[in-house]
């Protein structure tokens, strides 16, 4: 039995469970348990009307988010069950410039004003640029967003680059949350929803002493939901939820100058996923009978009685007829030991972490009832390892904080992807030879594509912040980070045909004369590459912030950060002789330039806050997803595009009048470009034409032209990036009157929360056909809570808006863009109650 088998059962028995996350705009935000209380004054807690003080430990020590001097946005725990966003996924509904985009958990883009993750298919060789950590812990992989939040207390979301304290994985922000830690005194609750389209979903902790000296707490949650898509080929619902969250913390307290928190979690899905709809068809510059009614014609010819059709080209109809099996299979989990101890006048922190994440994949990557691709996965297994030292020093005149971090890694992958009995006439140029390869199925039914591959990831820092408080009213920031990164990797690419014959290599010499072998090597090719490589990189930043009055800060940041070298892991594209280019085998760290101002005030006694900050941040080797668009090439690999701009400014504003009405508004303005990409992917409409002739002696044909000539990459400078909205509010408000019901005093309250974004393009290279038109969405809840209790009802999408939340190319050039629609209108209602 391996150490993880063993391992997750004791930790299941032992601790349990408590993931989280939440995010987003200033709210109020009670403080985290058992964490130390900010800095307050007597007027803050006379004048507020409800007394709170929003708490964050975005600078790795615990202050007030309004004295915090950078872009900030938070949410407490009770704020994310209220407007229903379980997860990381969700919440961007509630922040205008974060942006996240899932296909499947392991396609899963965080992006924070337009940056982080090349959008597209995900790669394992880079970092993410949006670093998601829990309770101080970092989790590598972007699937760790997409389970459910777990006992949050709170969530901050951290704008703009964070290298200096949060790392190399930080380029355009961090997301930070925080769990509820164990209480001395006894305390639990449990929450209970049930909802449409089957939704049920449960939670439960339970906190307290163990001893004078221990404390545990134990926390569960699981969620199910019938899936959105109708599949007729399988007669059932697919896109389903079946999540089920446990995290455990045992906190250890000797005396009042040291605490060793052990914590483990544990979270699992296994729902059917994750499938699309058809959306559209766009003409590209393939010849006309090589593009999808075409080839739906032609394979409907070669199969009489067949008659295959979508079932419906309304995505909102929301069917499909995928006919290979779909599995979202996922678990991740770890355990973690914390170290606070007062030392002097400062705090010595030590943070050790061990996290898995075990992926078991199964997708229709042809998308479509047709056996194009009759098989799709790559099961992957990560392990990851992490220490992190740090040092809090605080006087009156000068705070610091200086550490160390370490790094380890190793993911495992094994990949199958195997065409179908449609493959041969789908991909093939048609031919009225009956002896041509087009006429035969068997060429490409079969054919075969197993992949191995491991990438080792190993990584060191030192860091330090310094503020010094030149006078009451001016701190000046200064920050540095050294960081080493070496990387690893091998990928193996092994081609078997339909009767199990290996192809040993599809060069020139070798497919000369032999139809059935180019074809098939026109579909999948051997590979073998062992890409390694290390570098140092040093980063900084500075900023100034001075108090023009008690509650009002302004400050002007400057920041030089990176995101490190990355690998690409998925195979490389190819020449002209059908070789792997190994130049590809590596791209260039990112170099990031950040500039931002901001503006935090207070006024109406703090009942009202208003924050303003407007950025800029330029990128050199920006790190970005180029697509292949064919069966027979690598989908996506890692390209450096020369610069990348992203500008922009954010305002959130919050007021609470009293006890009875409080409200909020966010609003974000993101220009997010490509200035210089001169060797980009071509998007469909440019693409699957014979190329032009490599010495620029032929001008590519207009855009959708069937059997054009297409450009053998294109200039997309001056486009806007993928999944950005230039423009994204959100907005909130709740009223509540006090009762008294069923002899139970209390609040009947009303709630109100919505966002709008602007549309905005889904693929790497913006394309006509892949624009995602803009959306408002409302939500609505009314409920009664008192001393231990809420209940209340709720509606999400109230008035039914269609939107989609991602549009996908098909492979191969066809024309075909799928989808993925959002949520239609649900309703459902809640239980909580605390003892």
């Amino acid at each position: 039995m391996s150490i993880r088998t063993r391992f997750v059962p004791t930790l299941l028995t032992g601790l349990a469970a408590s993931l989280g996350a939440s995010a987003v705009h200033a709210q109020e935000a009670a403080p985290p348990p058992a964490q130390a209380q900010a800095p307050q004054d007597d007027a803050a807690q006379s004048t507020n009307p409800r007394g709170d003080v929003i708490v964050v430990t975005a600078r790795r020590r615990t202050e007030t988010a309004q004295d915090v001097p950078l872009a900030i946005s938070v949410i407490r725990g009770d704020s994310i069950e209220a407007t229903g966003n379980f997860n990381v996924v969700k919440l961007q509904q509630l922040a205008p410039t974060l942006q996240v985009y899932v296909t499947n958990p392991r396609n899963t883009s965080v992006n924070i004003r337009g940056l982080g993750v090349p959008f597209g298919l995900t790669s394992d060789g880079f970092e993410q640029g949006v670093g998601i950590y829990v309770d101080d812990v970092y989790n590598s992989r972007v699937a760790a967003a997409t389970f459910d939040f777990l006992d949050v207390a709170q969530v901050e979301v951290l704008r703009g680059p964070q290298g200096t304290l949060y790392g190399k994985n930080t380029t355009a922000g961090a997301i930070n949350i925080t769990t509820n830690q164990p209480t001395f005194d006894f305390e639990g609750g449990a929450e209970l929803t049930a909802g449409n389209l089957n939704y049920k979903q449960a939670k439960a902790f339970v906190s307290g002493p163990l001893s004078d000296k221990v404390a545990a707490r134990i926390a569960v949650a699981t969620t199910s939901r019938r899936g959105l898509y109708f599949n007729t080929a399988t007669q059932r619902y697919i896109n389903e939820q079946d999540n089920l969250g446990l995290r455990g913390t045992l906190l250890f307290k000797p005396n009042e100058d040291l605490s060793i928190t052990l914590s483990g979690d544990y979270s699992k899905q296994d729902p059917e996923c994750c499938g699309t709809v058809f959306v559209r068809l766009g003409q590209t510059q393939r010849p006309l009978n090589r593009q999808y009614d075409a080839l739906v014609n032609a394979i409907n010819a070669a199969n009489p009685g067949r008659n295959y059709a979508v079932p419906s080209r309304n995505p909102y109809d929301r069917l499909t007829d995928l006919d290979s099996s779909l599995n979202a299979g996922n678990k991740i989990g770890g355990a973690s030991l914390k170290v606070n101890w007062d030392v002097g006048p400062g705090t010595f922190t030590s943070v050790t972490a061990w996290r898995f994440w075990d992926w078991k994949p199964e997708n229709d990557r042809d998308f479509t009832g047709l056996s194009v691709v009759s098989r799709s996965q790559n099961p992957s297994q990560q392990d990851q390892y992490s220490q992190e030292f740090r040092y809090n020093y605080t006087s009156q005149k000068i705070d610091f904080v200086v550490g160390a971090f370490g790094f380890k890694q190793r993911i495992d992958t094994q990949g199958t992807e195997q065409q179908g009995r449609d493959a041969t006439r789908w991909s093939l140029a048609p031919s009225t030879d009956p002896n041509n390869v087009y006429n035969r199925p068997e060429v490409l039914n079969g054919l075969t594509a197993a992949n191995t591959q491991y990438l080792k990831s190993t990584s060191a820092a030192l860091f330090g912040q310094l503020s010094w408080k030149v006078t009451d009213a001016l701190t000046i920031q200064p920050g540095v980070r050294l960081n080493y990164d070496k990387k690893t990797g091998f990928y193996q690419r092994i081609v078997t045909t339909g009767s199990g014959a290996l192809i040993t290599s599809c060069a020139p010499a070798a497919t000369a004369g032999n139809a059935v072998l180019t074809a098939q090597c026109g579909v999948y090719q051997p590979q073998l590459t062992q890409p390694s490589v290390s570098d140092w990189n040093f980063s900084y930043d500075l900023n100034v912030n001075y108090k023009f009055a008690r509650d009002i800060l302004g400050y002007a940041t400057y920041a030089k950060s990176f995101k490190t070298v990355g690998i690409n892991q998925n195979g490389l594209p190819l020449d002209t002789n059908n070789q792997p280019v190994l130049s590809a085998s590596t791209v260039r760290p990112e170099s990031v330039n950040h500039y931002e101002i901001g503006l935090k005030t207070q006024f109406w006694d703090r009942r009202a806050t208003f924050n303003l900050s407007a950025f800029r941040t330029d990128i050199d080797d920006f790190q970005a997803t180029v697509n292949g668009g064919q069966f027979g090439t690598v989908r996506g690999y890692l390209a450096n595009a020369e610069k990348v701009r992203s500008q922009g400014i954010e305002a959130d504003f919050k007021v609470r009048t009293s006890e009875r009405f409080t409200a909020y508004a966010n609003a974000a303005y993101t220009d997010a470009k490509y200035e210089k990409f001169t060797n980009a992917p071509c998007p469909p409409e440019l693409s699957g034409g014979t190329f032009v002739a490599a010495n620029g002696s032929q001008t590519p044909s207009a855009p959708g032209t069937p059997g054009g000539l297409s450009p053998r990459q294109c200039d997309i400078s001056g486009q806007d990036l993928p999944g950005v909205s230039k423009w994204a509010f959100s907005y909130g408000a709740e009223y509540n009157v006090p009762v008294t019901l069923l002899a139970k005093e209390g609040q009947v309250y009303f709630g109100v929360d919505g966002n709008y974004r602007s549309h905005w393009n889904s693929n790497a290279s913006p394309s006509i056909y892949t624009n995602v038109e803009g959306y408002a969405l409302t939500n609505l809840r009314v409920g009664f809570r008192g001393e231990g209790f809420d209940v209340f009802g709720w509606v999400r999408n109230a008035f039914d808006v269609n939107f989609i939340e991602n549009l996908q190319v098909a492979p191969g050039n066809v024309g075909l863009i799928a989808g993925q629609p959002g949520d239609p209108r649900t309703w459902g209602g809640t239980l909580k109650f605390r003892f």
